[in-house]
């Protein structure tokens, strides 16, 4: 009897033994994958175009969260990214142009990498993720942030003549993107390695102009084959000084001259159908590039065996205008300028297309949440852990995009179906307001604020854009 006991005393020690030993193991944190891609709206198969090639971004999209609607704070790469970065609103966190640091307009913000740095993640960045004129130098970008140190990419390949538009019969590693790509995987084989947990930033600089690519991404497109934007006026009832940009950063660049002519700029006035074909096709083809590199950087963290630790967050910085309303470029308070694509996948989450606005402004509260860190008290944006979840929300989602123009701030309120936006003067009065109902009239094209069929909404809106009102000082 005193055997048998023995034997079932032993049999239960040994059975739970694992148990204890996997309960004494550390959990390891999740890793952060965080990809930025500079002037990419949500151009992708997932997000509904028919016509671009981006399998691998689908291939995040299909198996994450995707937010059909997520809007950036101010239509700019550097205000986009220090908001996004920060967790603040520009106005908040004092970068609303592109020549002020962050150290020194706000020396004691907690950056979102800073912050997972001081909690035992090991952080790195490689390309463009704050924009380089906000932070202390182009070459060391923003140390704070990272724990190993910042290094410039570089290109043997560069566009000629400062063209808008060029294709070039060059492997992808010679492009700054490619570069990019190769020291992120690199850094990705070095930290997957370790036993803390990563914090690793990828930032391409491509769809952003110039839309130089190879050669193999413009083939995959006809320029004939795109559709034109099909609004290309301002809109109706509107004034166009306030929402309308003149296409100044494009205009620094120059359409490709036909055999035997000389480069020359673009004529003024409305470009012509051959110059809009132009563009788009560069667009595509630059779209399309930056989503084989991201194809081979996810492929890598697979063979980290990295994978099943590891959220994803792919995001662009802004969106862009491609003709519609006559615009070619960012800078505007309206859709297409603010329009991003916004991906979060987390290992073992169901796939997610939410559908309600949020702003880039909420990954930080988001990230700090789904891993764990206690955020900064101060943060302005809201966590997207409930629509992650599929969790019941407290508040309805709107995103608050905004701009400067003619003295005034315009802010522009985004909810489910309708676009208000309110531009104040410096004294804090409303020089002009603009509304579109955006299920009716998705291309913006009538100002209906003076209708009086929508007086009741635009009143509703106007308080609506007050209570989510933090960090907007003219309101």
């Amino acid at each position: 009897m005193k055997f048998t006991k023995l034997i079932s005393a032993l049999s239960i020690t040994l059975t739970c033994l694992p148990l204890a030993l996997n309960a004494a193991e550390p959990v390891k944190q999740p890793n952060i994958l965080f990809i930025a891609v500079d002037d990419l709206k949500p151009l992708a198969g997932a997000y509904g175009d028919k016509q671009v090639i981006t399998p691998n971004i689908d291939a995040i999209a299909n198996q994450g969260t995707m937010f059909a609607n997520a809007y950036s704070q101010w239509p700019v790469c550097g205000p986009s990214r220090m908001s996004l970065m920060t967790g603040l609103r520009p106005e908040t966190n004092g970068i609303m142009n592109l020549k002020d640091h962050i150290r020194e307009v706000n020396p004691d913000v907690v950056t979102l990498p800073q912050l997972f740095k001081q909690n035992g993640y090991e952080t790195a960045a490689v390309g463009k993720i704050f924009d380089p004129r906000n932070v202390e130098s182009r070459e060391k970008d923003d140390p704070a942030s990272w724990s190993i140190a910042y290094e410039v990419p570089k290109a043997s390949m560069k566009g000629k003549q400062k063209l808008a538009v060029e294709s070039i019969d060059a492997p992808s590693v010679k492009f700054v993107d490619g570069n990019i790509n190769a020291r992120g995987i690199k850094l990705l084989k070095q930290m997957a390695n370790k036993d803390k947990p990563f914090f690793l930033a990828i930032g391409y600089k491509r769809p952003h102009l110039p839309f130089t690519a190879p050669k193999k991404f413009f083939d995959l497109y006809n320029p004939a084959e795109f559709t034109l934007a099909p609004f290309q006026d301002a809109p109706k009832n509107s004034k166009p000084e306030f929402i309308l940009n003149n296409n100044g950063e494009m205009r620094t660049y120059k359409p490709t001259p036909k055999a035997g002519e000389k480069v020359k700029p673009y004529p003024k006035g409305a470009f012509s159908e051959e110059h809009q074909r132009e563009l788009i096709h560069g667009y595509y083809a630059a779209v399309s590039f930056v989503d084989s590199l991201v194809g081979d950087l996810v492929a890598e963290l697979e063979k980290t065996g990295q994978a099943d630790n590891t959220i994803i967050v792919f995001w662009g910085d802004h969106g862009f205008h491609l003709g519609d309303h006559g615009m070619w470029g960012k800078h505007t308070t309206m859709e297409k300028a603010n329009h991003v694509p916004l991906i979060i996948k987390v290992p073992g989450q169901k796939p997610v297309i939410y559908k309600k606005p949020v702003g880039l402004m909420d990954i930080y509260p988001t990230l700090t949440e789904l891993v764990g860190l206690k955020a900064p008290s101060n943060l302005q944006g809201d966590s997207l852990v409930p629509a992650i979840k599929e969790l019941p929300e407290d508040k309805q989602p709107v995103a608050i995009s905004q701009y400067k123009r003619r003295g005034a701030f315009g802010y522009s309120l985004r909810t489910e179906n309708y676009r208000y936006t309110e531009w104040l003067s410096k004294h804090k009065k409303v020089v002009y307001r603009d509304l579109y109902d955006m299920t009716k009239d998705p291309g913006e094209t009538v100002n209906v604020i003076n209708d009086a069929k929508y007086k009741e909404v635009a009143a509703k809106l106007a308080q609506l854009l007050r209570e989510n009102s933090s960090g907007l000082k003219r309101l």
